[in-house]
This record gives structure tokens, C-alpha cells and sequence, in this order.
């Protein structure tokens, strides 16, 4: 099966063609880890999450590197404020970083870099830049001068003349040109620094991307992924580094990038004030019902993102679970969960999830073709049948990156229920329906639903689970 994505560069989509098909290389643009990540940074995480499942359905190999990055003006400020080392502050929010992203259902990439491990490779590529004249040295900086590259702007489609000078970079004396960007600064002894031959500094960030690409990935990959606020000027400025710091280089021959995430009508900003963290949004959604919300909008477009979008998702997933529910109990076998299918190409799934990821990673259509599936089944009592089409729900549940668990853990599992207590008053209501007494049973359903436990009433009996919104909260 062809995939297709959409080029942010050429502003078109196009058939995915990889240099080498036995080899595909991918970037996307990890955390600056100064705090917790926000709902914004996890809708990167996850999309390309599942578009890299799809590629490594499709073809032998793909190499995944997503960065970290460890040196940053945003870290030595929260640093500082929080009267901690540096070091440990970005230790601290790497562990946190990883918390949040893998309680999403991330897969960790093939090689997450962190920026200081490549201070010697920065400071090799920041010498080429300078002897092939496309930086220079000023009061201990070393710069990009952007002039100096005639296909600057190409990414975001900017002429050199429709660039505001100074545009998000600092306008300093020292600069030829007011868009030259930093490659290398000074550090002064309570910041992070290197020696160099430009004097004790410390990297800008844009050169330390195109360094772990460099190192892990080769001087030309085939897809460079980012949140759209990325691409300038630090994607572009990537590419100019990256094009320019050797003959023959393209750098990246593919760029996609992700939408933003909306607070109703508002963009989610830091400026605005609502800003929600993913380690806050876990404390009372699990993190695949936010993992579910955040693939409801195509991502490339912005998603308006609220507790009703949450409650919708939490409610779709229940919906796909009782599925795979219906199946094990009709055809009287364990079907168990997408994790199984870790190893399964594109062949071996729904047609309809699958051309819907594969063109332009388009995961609502993706997600209805899965509760299409789901609904066939549910209405299915055909063994044979059944344990196909869960086959495939849960292939497409792998490369989507939900139904992970088994579904009797998704619906009843939790350290502080009471299993036998809950079977108690199961039976206790049985009884009084018996007996005709609904006002006793209408009771027993109302009190185990405060305990966060809902029932469902079949013709082979009363089922009951977790009401996900009610789990109670663990905190170890």
C-alpha cells in the first residue's frame, strides 16, 4: 500500500518515496525539558507516534530519532528560579518528559539524542559553516549570516525582503545582518559551557538539530517532522545549517508538521495563560483516552481541545473495548490485545484503517472505519467471523496506538476496587429485581456507580466495569 503526506515545503501532498526502502530515516523535534510538556507538545508526540507505526508496517526498517533538548536558556532560567543545578533540573524534566509521553502509549524512538553529548560534532559543523562563508565570528558569537544563502526562507516561503529584520531573534550591534541567527554564544561560570574556539560558550539551539541528525541519521534525511510553530525560524534555520554546511546535502527531503491545539476559539499559549500539562491532565483522564482525543482532528488542522472532547473519547473507547468484549465472549477465546500485532504489516489489517493512515495520516477516518468495524461486530455471533474481524480491529488499534489492554484489565482493573464487594451487591440487586423490588435495586445501581462502577445488563447477565471517569487516583 502507497503512502501519502503532505510536504509542508512544497505545499502539496506526494507519494512517500524513501532514498532507500529498506532503510527509512525520521526526525521530529523532541522537548527543550525546562518543565512539563503541555497537551501541544504530547500532539506531536503521538502523531508522528502512530505515523511512524504505520511506516515500519510498510516497510523492513525505519530509524526514529526524536531529540532532547538538555542546553537552553529556558532551562537555566526555571534553574535559577527554582534554585536548583542546572543538570538536575533537566534530568528532573527528561524523567518527567518520559512519564507523561510513555503514559500516552509513545513508543520511545530508535535514539533520543540529548544536545550536550554532541558538543564536539556542534562545534565541527559551526567551523565549516564559517570557512565556507556562511558565518562569521563577533564578540565571541559565531553567526549564520543569512544573506550569505541565497535559498533561505524556502521552507516557509518567505522572500529575504519579506522577513521582518530581527523576527524572533535578537538584534545585537555585532550582527551584520539583523536575521543572522546564533550558531555558538558566551557563557559566563554559572552557565552551562564548552570550550571552543570561539571561547567558553555554549550551542544556539537550531545547530544542535542539525548536529543529532547528523550524527544519527546522515547529511540527507527522509522525513523531518515538527509542530507547525517550529518551522520558523527554527526548521527553517535548520535547513539553511544543513544545506550549507557541505556540498550536496539536502538535508531533509521531506517536512511535515503538525497543527496547534486550541483552548475553545484561543490558541494554547504561555501568554494566554492556559496552558494545561499532560502530568495535570493524567492526574484524572488515563492516558489513552487523551492519547484517543488528541488523534479525533487530521493533524495537520487545529484541534479545539476541552473536556467534552475528553468525555467523547473516553466513551468511544469504551465502545471499541466492548467490542473485543463481545467477540472473546461469543467465540469463547482470548483475543487479548494490539500489542500483539507490534510486528504486523499493512496486509494484514482493515483495509479502511489502513488507506486512511495511509493518506496523509488521516486519523479520524481511520478512528470512524474502527467503530465501523466495532459495530459489526457487535452485531455478530458468527465465531469464525468474529475472530477475524477483532483481528483486524486490533491490528488497527496497534498502529492507532489504543486498545493495549486486555479488555477485562480495561474495565475492571484497579488496586482499590473491591472485587468481591462489587459481585455482592451485583447479586444483592439481582435478588431485588427478583423480588420486584426496583426501588432497592435502582439503589444498589446508584451506589455502585459513586463507587465508580457502572453495570450493563446482557442476556448472558449483568457485566459491570469502571467508570473511567471515576478511577480513583494513583500516585505512586
Amino acid at each position: 500500500m502507497d503512502i501519502h503526506i503532505y510536504d509542508t515545503k512544497l505545499r502539496s501532498k506526494v507519494l512517500f518515496e524513501p532514498m532507500d526502502p529498506n532503510n527509512v530515516l525520521v526526525y521530529l523535534c523532541g522537548p527543550t525539558v525546562y518543565g512539563h510538556i503541555h497537551i501541544g507538545n504530547a500532539f506531536s508526540s503521538v502523531v508522528f507516534d502512530v505515523f511512524v507505526r504505520l511506516l515500519r508496517a510498510r516497510f523492513p526498517n525505519v530509524k526514529f530519532v526524536k531529540n532532547i533538548t538538555d542546553v537552553d536558556d529556558k532551562i537555566n532560567q526555571a534553574a535559577l528560579e527554582n534554585d536548583t543545578s542546572i543538570t538536575e533540573w533537566a534530568h528532573r524534566f527528561t524523567d518527567a518528559y518520559h512519564e507523561d509521553i510513555y503514559a500516552l502509549g509513545v513508543l520511545p524512538p530508535d535514539v533520543e539524542p540529548k544536545a550536550t553529548e554532541h558538543i564536539a560534532l556542534i562545534q565541527t559543523l559551526v567551523t565549516s559553516l564559517i570557512d565556507r562563508g556562511y558565518a562569521y565570528e563577533a564578540e565571541g558569537h559565531v553567526l549564520f549570516h543569512v544573506p550569505a544563502n541565497e535559498n533561505y526562507g524556502e521552507l516557509s516561503q518567505q522572500s529575504l525582503e519579506a522577513i521582518l529584520d530581527g523576527a524572533r531573534v535578537e538584534v545585537a550591534p555585532y550582527k551584520k545582518d539583523p536575521k543572522d541567527f546564533v550558531l555558538w554564544k558566551p557563557s559566563t561560570d554559572e552557565l552551562p559551557g564548552w570550550d571552543s574556539p570561539w571561547g567558553r560558550g555554549r550551542p544556539g539551539w537550531h545547530i544542535e538539530c542539525t548536529a543529532m541528525i547528523h550524527q544519527h541519521l546522515g547529511t540527507t534525511i527522509d522525513i523531518h517532522g515538527a509542530g507547525s510553530d517550529l518551522m520558523f525560524p527554527h526548521n527553517e534555520n535548520e535547513l539553511a545549517q544543513g544545506t550549507c554546511v557541505m556540498d550536496d546535502s539536502k538535508f531533509v527531503r521531506h517536512w511535515m508538521h503538525n497543527g496547534m491545539l486550541n483552548m475553545g476559539s484561543e490558541k494554547m499559549s504561555k501568554s494566554l495563560g492556559n496552558i494545561i500539562s499532560v502530568y495535570d491532565l493524567r492526574q484524572n483522564h488515563p492516558g489513552e483516552t487523551i492519547r484517543y482525543a488528541l488523534l479525533t482532528g487530521h493533524y495537520r488542522q487545529s484541534l479545539s481541545w476541552d473536556d467534552r472532547l475528553l468525555e467523547q473519547s473516553q466513551r468511544s473507547l469504551d465502545s471499541l473495548y466492548r467490542a473485543v468484549r463481545h467477540a472473546e465472549e461469543t467465540a469463547g477465546v482470548s483475543l487479548g490485545n494490539s500489542t500483539q500485532f507490534r510486528d504486523a504489516t499493512l496486509s494484514e489489517g482493515s483495509d479502511a484503517v489502513n488507506s486512511a493512515l495511509a493518506d496523509d495520516l488521516h486519523t479520524p477516518r481511520a478512528l470512524a472505519a474502527m467503530h465501523e468495524l466495532a459495530s459489526e461486530i457487535v452485531s455478530n455471533d458468527d465465531s469464525e467471523k468474529l475472530q477475524a474481524q477483532c483481528k483486524d480491529l486490533l491490528h488497527g488499534g496497534w498502529l492507532l496506538g489504543i486498545l493495549t489492554s486486555d479488555q477485562n484489565d480495561y474495565f475492571q482493573s484497579s488496586s482499590e476496587i473491591d472485587e468481591e464487594e462489587i459481585l455482592r451487591l451485583i447479586d444483592a440487586r439481582k435478588d431485588a429485581r427478583s423480588a420486584r423490588d426496583f426501588t432497592l435495586a435502582d439503589s444498589i445501581r446508584k451506589d455502585l456507580l459513586s463507587m465508580g462502577v457502572e453495570l450493563e445488563d446482557t442476556r448472558e447477565g449483568t457485566r459491570w466495569s469502571l467508570v473511567k471517569s471515576h478511577e480513583p487516583k494513583n500516585d505512586n
